[in-house]
């Protein structure tokens, strides 16, 4: 499994993501660590690797926590019949708080289920 080789566990996720320049519309974000994260959709997405976007994190309801922007960096995308998967490493979070209580929300939820 990819996530034992991290070196920062990467938590479930359940919320909703926005690339505008990537896709149209919202994906899925599956799972989130301070360092990386992956999203699934169910459009064909081109990307190529290495490529730098800015990417909205829209978390659940239940969360309490407001959207907020990360900048991400495409490492590696993953196609199949009906959807497509893509792991992104995080570049910087410009709302830090926002993101670090996600994480955290993420972290508590993780050790609860």
């Amino acid at each position: 499994m990819i996530n034992n080789k991290r070196k920062n566990v990467r938590f479930p996720a359940h919320a909703r993501v926005r690339i505008p320049k990537v896709f149209e519309g919202e994906a899925l974000l599956k799972d989130l660590s301070i360092t990386g994260c992956g999203i699934e959709c169910t459009m064909f997405v081109d990307v190529k690797p290495g490529a730098q976007f800015s990417m909205e994190i829209i978390p659940e309801v239940m969360s309490n926590i407001d959207k907020f922007d990360i900048q991400v960096e495409s490492r590696w995308i993953r196609t199949g019949d009906y959807s497509c998967e893509i792991g992104f490493s995080i570049i910087a979070s410009p709302r830090g708080k926002h993101f670090q209580r996600y994480v955290d929300y993420l972290s508590f939820r993780s050790q609860t289920e």
